[in-house]
């Protein structure tokens, strides 16, 4: 199993949702976040002069995914979250020892 971590523009949660359910993953967890990569925050604004904002809004989705979903769910996010501009975000794949469903006491991949 992998715990999978995306950082992404908030605007594009909908459709990564809709690609991610499509792809059989069956939980995630949202929250806000707020920062910025390479770029430190610089955007381009419409009167093309630079502008600098210190933290950008983003979305962290995170999701245990079996090993053999791994690189349908990344394609699924890479798909869905791309404009090809500054700032379409990352993400992360981290080792997952193992799951608990506290309900029902299930462990590993059936956890999920």
């Amino acid at each position: 199993m992998k715990m999978v971590v995306a950082v992404v523009r908030p605007n594009k949660l909908d459709s990564i949702k809709k690609s991610l359910e499509e792809e059989g993953v069956r939980g995630i967890t949202i929250s806000e976040a707020r920062g910025h990569g390479r770029q430190k925050g610089q955007i381009r604004m419409a009167q093309e002069q630079e502008g600098s904002i210190d933290l950008l809004p983003k979305t962290r989705i995170g999701m245990a995914v079996p090993d053999d979903q791994v690189e349908k769910v990344i394609q699924a996010i890479l798909d869905s979250a791309r404009t090809g501009e500054v700032g379409d975000g990352k993400i992360f794949i981290l080792p997952m020892q193992t799951a608990y469903r506290i309900r029902t006491g299930e462990t590993g991949t059936d956890a999920l």
